[in-house]
């Protein structure tokens, strides 16, 4: 089991890469193994770190600074990253968010069309390799996004539509559907000419494990069902969001295990970890798990 998914903290209009910039931390070092490795690192703190091939961005499709995606450009291009792009179909701006039925009104209108093709049409001018990632962790039950736990027809309408419109805008743009991988992420699946690569979440909170579970949780553990599940798409499969605490041997098992499992693996084509705080509450009152590299391990 993993965490209930939650992510960014940002101010409405920025794009999440702008932080990257204003901060040039010293190179934080790769967990060990031969997978390709990418980050969400808003921080920075794998912005002098070599080795790292995969930069993670999110971004909302309404009140996103557009034109920052040329300094995220720069960035990736400069350290020889390929891009990786969830785009979550809300504003940041928590007060003014839709509630799910407007948002499927609108897309089912068509009144979210041109926002998508501004979007796409924005990142289809980047000169960089970009994988398009929408509305992620739809089998989510959690209620942290508006988009997730629809019934898998609307939600596989929705997705079709907004890749279609997409697609339209960057023709050479590759596309992940990302379920957190539970047991009903077969249901949410938009069918072959929609899905390039599956991303899969793969979070480990070795605390709650113990109290909850009895016993903390391995990669393998939390991902390999889900690896299974994925295998029926007979597509490429990524951990497109990883993270991981607990005590100094829990993170270690972790980090010797992220890198090192193609061999058991061979569809798993990179992990990606999220460098960043939750800012959705774990379940059982375990608060806003903090998975950056220089705070997950806990005293």
């Amino acid at each position: 089991m993993s965490r209930i998914s939650a992510h960014k903290p940002m101010t409405a209009g920025l794009l999440i890469a702008a932080a990257i910039f204003g901060s040039l931390a010293s190179g934080q070092s790769l967990p060990p193994g031969d997978l390709p490795f990418g980050v969400f690192d808003p921080g920075g703190d794998f912005s002098d770190t070599k080795g790292v091939s995969i930069e993670h961005l999110f971004l909302p499709w309404e009140d996103v600074f557009l034109p920052s995606l040329e300094e995220a450009e720069t960035y990736s291009s400069q350290r020889g990253r390929t891009l990786l792009v969830t785009v979550e179909p809300w504003t940041w701006t928590r007060d003014e968010r839709n509630s799910p039925s407007v948002l499927r009104a609108g897309i089912f209108s068509g009144a979210y069309d041109e926002t998508m093709r501004t979007v796409c049409s924005a990142l289809g001018s980047l000169e960089r390799p970009l994988t398009i990632r929408w509305a992620q962790e739809m089998d989510d039950g959690s209620g942290q996004f508006i988009w997730a736990g629809w019934e898998p027809e609307v939600y596989i309408k929705a997705y079709r539509r907004m890749t279609d419109v997409c697609r339209a805008a960057m023709p050479d743009a590759t596309f992940m559907w990302s379920p957190l991988g539970y047991e009903n992420m077969a249901d949410y699946y938009p069918g072959d000419d929609y899905v390039d690569i599956v991303g899969l979440s793969v979070f480990s909170n070795g605390p709650w494990e113990v109290q909850i579970l009895g016993q903390e949780q391995t990669f393998d553990d939390i991902f390999a069902p889900r690896y299974e599940r994925a295998l029926q798409f007979n597509k490429p499969i990524m951990v497109a969001e990883l993270g991981y605490i607990g005590d100094a041997d829990h993170v270690a098992l972790w980090e010797a295990d992220v890198r090192s499992k193609g061999a058991l693996y061979p569809e798993l084509e990179a992990v990606i970890y999220f460098n960043q705080q939750e800012v959705y509450p774990w379940p059982d009152d375990f608060g806003l798990p903090d998975w950056r590299v220089k705070q997950n391990i806990l005293n």
